[in-house]
């Protein structure tokens, strides 16, 4: 291998907005994140209800449209 062609790996907290922190080992010196498995919906198995709320009504006024013209 060629000398000093690598980045340097550092060992890094990774912040995330929920405010859970991990240590891991990143080429960057700091890492934040939106999400992790600690707050991510697929990994806790809760889905966020604004989500949810937003969707529905999406469809419901996406298809009454539909509906109405029949």
């Amino acid at each position: 291998m060629k000398p000093d062609i690598h980045p340097t790996m550092h060992e890094v907290i990774v912040h995330c907005v929920c405010g859970n922190e991990f240590n891991t080992r990143s080429t960057k010196p700091e890492l934040r994140v939106e999400t992790c498995a600690a707050c991510h919906p697929f990994y806790t198995g809760k889905q966020r209800e604004v989500a949810i709320t937003g969707r529905v009504e999406k469809f419901h006024k996406k298809y009454a449209k539909t509906t109405a013209n029949k």
